[in-house]
């Protein structure tokens, strides 16, 4: 068997010459690879040339302007000027977290702008000095050797500028300069400077609320960026500051504050604390400024007070308005309670002269017939033993005399405002519970939804006997109610509060004139804390006004009084006159007679029949003062020691004095 392997036909040729066929082949194809090739570098040639010449032109020849789009993250658009309010509610700009707060017309009270940081890596820099001088021509404020020195270390991070405007921001962009970045931020800021100040409050570095509604309403104005809406009208709450400094000025008073609160539902229309400052400055503003009169002072509220002792009478049925109680003065212990030695009027007073004639010893009477159980009961549900709420972290409690010792003087003496300190809101919400129909109701800063228009609804029917919110308590009868509308309208008309009167508006009210504590106890001669709370109209209440003066001096027109009568009164009537036709309410002139009938009451009502009239020989009053005197002869006689009764209000006046001692210097009510 032969195993040499046969060979293949085309290995004839493996050691010679191909034949010419095969090579050709060979040679064709490769030349035809060549040529597809050059075409594929030829097709990238020109699309790589094209692209070169798009980007010359772009970037060298003619440059284009960033598109809105590109640079939106980092400059915001800047916002439009809208003097008028128009859009304000609609106030939700880019690159802004914090909502804005608006009155309730929508007219902004505080807006946050967008602004940023520049900062620089310094590591990227390629010319500092060209740099510094390209960023002085935009920042004119620049310290140009201290930034030249900043981008000019071995730091990979330095701050070159801080909250500049987007404008700024969007012309340094376009400098082009390496190493050159922006932070975005947002500066806190107030439209209307000193328009409630101390109601707006203000924010720290970090945009967080520090003061007022913004430190109480913080976390929905960081998390909800829907303007904030609050009941305040800043027509009117200019109206209230103008009327309040002239008042202010004119009497050189420390101070002053005044409120406007709508009693059908609580809405602050107005509140004004003077001296007051630029809420864009709050940072620098003194804390007498800061410090917010309405809500955080505490003061004697003097005859004010009058009205709530009238109401408890009535309402426990303790007094009717056909009563008659002694003016005659009152001494007990160290103390004497009297009027003044210019006031001439009977020696016993029927309940609307008390309150018409503002008699102190007459007060105190009434108080008497209630006793402590019943005064505190009183006070108590109406709200003058706690903190107001309000939606104000600075809002402070009041301070009144401990329930332990609330002995006959104390009884007494608060009966005519004397002896307890309270915050004028705590005054105005009282006082709109006697004319609203009887309803306490729960202030507020917040616009409630069911009334929206920059107006208002129309006054309500006076005999509406409804509640004026969902949830607001009863505390006084629509028959009460309605005989201390007329008692306050009687004090206006005929009594202590005649300079209130503005024609055609019905106004009711009381004035309240205390001495002010000195800084070592006791009272203070001639330096006085004046007041005036009303109700207008008072046919039909929609607004409660409120006016304080603290330490106002006598001017030749007062003929040398510094009573509430001659300046807080008069104040009140010019703020009513300028703001109610703001607020949809017109004088009503056509229709006076008629309505001044509705609202009278005589100064000495007729004792119905088969009624004995409180007075002379029946004053249940008289017999605890007397038993009162009879305790504390026989358990001190002859020791000098005075009672914890009588030495309740020094008591109290020192505790006043041991709480502002403990407050900051910025929480301390200025002294008289």
């Amino acid at each position: 068997m032969n195993d040499t392997p046969r060979p293949h036909p085309d290995d004839a040729h493996a050691d010679g010459p191909r034949p010419a066929g095969g090579s050709l082949r060979v040679r064709m194809a490769r030349d035809k690879m060549h040529a597809r090739l050059l075409v594929v570098a030829g097709v990238f040639c020109v699309l790589f040339g094209a692209v070169s010449v798009k980007l010359s032109v772009a970037t060298i020849i003619m440059p284009l302007a960033p598109q809105q789009h590109q640079i939106a993250p980092q400059v915001p658009p800047i916002p439009k000027s809208d003097p008028k309010g128009m859009v304000a509610n609609d106030i939700v700009l880019p690159q802004v977290h914090r909502a804005s707060i608006v009155d309730r017309n929508g007219q902004a009270l505080a807006i946050s702008l967008p602004v940023a940081q520049v900062y620089a890596n310094p590591q990227e820099m390629i010319d500092p000095q060209d740099a510094t001088h390209k960023l002085k021509r935009v920042l004119p404020g620049l310290d140009e050797a201290e930034t030249l020195r900043r981008l000019s270390s071995a730091r990979q991070f330095v701050y070159v500028a801080r909250d500049i405007s987007p404008a700024q921001e969007l012309a340094i962009n376009n400098l082009g300069i390496p190493g050159i970045y922006f932070e975005p931020g947002e500066r806190r800021r107030y439209p209307m400077g000193r328009v409630a100040a101390q109601i707006m409050g203000g924010v720290d570095i970090d945009d967080h609320g520090v003061a007022g509604v913004e430190r109480y309403f913080d976390k929905r104005l960081d998390s909800n960026r829907a303007p904030l809406t609050l009941s305040l009208d800043v027509r009117v709450q200019n109206v209230v500051h103008d009327e309040l400094q002239s008042a202010m000025d004119t009497f050189q008073a420390i101070g002053a504050c005044a409120i406007v609160m709508d009693v059908r539902n609580g809405e602050i229309i107005a509140m004004v604390s003077l001296p007051d400052y630029d809420a864009n400055d709050f940072g620098h503003a003194p804390a007498d400024a800061r410090f917010n009169r309405a809500v955080t002072g505490m003061y004697e509220p003097g005859s004010t007070f009058k009205l709530q002792t009238t109401a408890m009478a009535l309402q426990d049925g303790v007094a009717h308005i056909w009563d008659r109680f002694s003016s005659v003065p009152i001494k007990i212990g160290r103390f004497t309670i009297s009027d003044m030695k210019s006031d001439h009027f009977d020696t016993w007073l029927s309940l609307p002269e008390v309150m018409a004639y503002s008699s102190n010893p007459a007060a105190a009477h009434i108080a008497l017939d209630a006793g402590a159980a019943r005064q505190q009961e009183w006070l108590r549900n109406m709200g003058f033993f706690s903190r107001v709420p309000i939606e104000l972290p600075e809002a402070g409690r009041p301070i009144v005399p401990s329930t332990h010792n609330w002995g006959i003087s104390t009884v007494m003496t608060v009966a005519f405002g004397h002896g307890v300190a309270e915050p004028p809101l705590a005054i105005v919400r009282g006082t709109a519970a006697t004319a609203n129909g009887g309803f306490l109701l729960k202030p507020t800063l917040l616009l409630h939804d069911q009334d929206r228009t920059p107006g208002g609804s129309p006054a309500p029917d006076a005999s509406d006997a409804a509640a004026p919110v969902p949830g607001a308590e009863r505390l006084i009868s629509a028959a009460n109610s309605t005989i201390l509308r007329k008692i306050l309208r009687l004090d206006v008309a005929g009594g202590t509060g005649k300079s209130a009167e503005s024609p055609g508006y019905f106004v009711g009210g009381k004035t309240g004139t205390a001495e002010k504590i000195g800084a070592h106890g006791g009272y203070l001669k001639h330096v006085n804390v004046s007041a005036f709370t009303g109700i207008f109209p008072m046919n039909a209440p929609r607004y409660a006004v409120y006016v304080m003066l603290d330490s106002p001096k006598a001017t030749p027109q007062t003929h040398g009084w510094t009573t509430a009568a001659w300046n807080a009164a008069p104040t009140a009537s010019h703020i009513i006159t300028r703001i109610a036709p703001m607020m949809g309410l017109f004088p009503d002139t056509t229709h006076q007679q008629a309505i001044e009938s509705s609202l009278f009451i005589p100064m000495r009502p007729a004792v119905p029949h088969g009624y004995r009239a409180l007075g002379p020989g029946n004053d249940p009053g008289t017999a605890h003062m007397q038993q009162a005197e009879g305790r504390h002869h026989g358990s001190h006689h002859g020791t000098g020691e005075m009672t914890s009764d009588e030495g309740q209000a020094e008591r109290m006046h020192a505790a006043r004095d041991e709480r502002e001692d403990a407050l900051p210097l910025t929480n301390r009510p200025k002294r008289g």
